[in-house]
């Protein structure tokens, strides 16, 4: 074969290839906007159909800032419980070997298995009054099913991952050097963890943070089998999106949809943040 037919060959395979790419990226982005960008369009537009005042006026319903308010408490709480204890469970499992480290690692993993509306049962089997610690503590006149700590409970099983799971990858990566230095130059566990591990780790963290941030402030399944769908003081924002819209009450509903939506987009533009800079793949590149 001459060095011209080798030529052309290669060109046409470059060609082929060039035209692949396209239609693969023509394709994705017909499903990204298909799937992902068009229901959230919607969403606006409904809320918007009646004009912006009419929008508005849907939030001077006491429930709903009630269930906002329930929703941004419970985000947070959840947020700041789960980021401790992810920490730690990542440090753990990457930093040390142990037994049961694998079901420990599989335990973690189990509410992404697990669907929510059976986490939110098991609650229920735990802590109803006809479970097995809700009559001890009904005695004690301490509510946690039908109420915000069961709601809580809830957020926490189904948000547990994603702090652990985001940190995992770039501990492990970080190996065990600079802790071992530190530990010779006289450094505690903690003061290693907070001064030597994490601030490496910060973008991940960031990133697992935000995402059990969206899943908190998103969760259905499980809050609403524990939450009883009180409204005004059990309802949180999803649950208040589905009884307005069984009530007929469509501006209302994808108003609250559509504010539940921007928090969402929030948290994907700080995430993409939080992401933009990898301290730790930097550094080993």
């Amino acid at each position: 074969m001459s060095r011209v037919d080798a030529a052309a060959g290669k060109g046409s395979l470059n060609t082929k290839d060039g035209v692949s790419r396209a239609v693969v990226a023509v394709l994705a982005w017909v499903l990204a906007l298909g799937l992902l960008v068009a229901p959230v369009v919607l969403v606006f537009a409904e809320a918007l159909r009646h004009g912006g005042a009419a929008a508005l006026a849907s939030f001077s319903d006491p429930d709903a800032w009630s269930a906002i308010r329930l929703t941004l408490v419970m985000t947070v709480l959840a947020v700041a419980i789960n980021t401790a204890f992810g920490i730690l469970a990542a440090w753990l499992v990457t930093k040390y070997r142990f037994s049961g480290r694998g079901v420990l690692l599989a335990m973690i993993e189990l509410p992404l298995s697990i669907s929510p509306v059976v986490a939110g049962l098991a609650w229920v089997l735990l802590f109803g009054l006809q479970g097995w610690f809700g009559p001890t503590l009904a005695r004690w006149h301490v509510d946690i099913v039908f109420a915000p700590p069961g709601i809580l409970l809830a957020t926490l099983f189904v948000t547990f991952p994603y702090v652990t799971r985001t940190l995992t990858p770039l501990l492990e990566a970080q190996g065990a050097q600079a802790e071992e230095a530190a530990s010779v130059l006289g450094a505690g566990m903690w003061s290693t963890l907070w001064r030597v591990t994490l601030p490496g780790a910060a973008s991940a963290l960031a990133s697992g943070v935000l995402l059990t941030t969206a899943r908190a402030l998103g969760e259905f399944g499980a809050v609403s089998v524990v939450s009883g769908h009180i409204p005004g003081l059990t309802e949180t924002m999803p649950l208040h999106i589905e009884t307005l819209y069984n009530g007929y009450q469509s501006v209302a509903a994808f108003s609250m949809a559509a504010l539940l939506a921007l928090f969402a987009i929030l948290i994907v533009a700080l995430r993409g943040l939080a992401g933009g800079r990898r301290p730790i793949e930097d550094g080993l590149a």
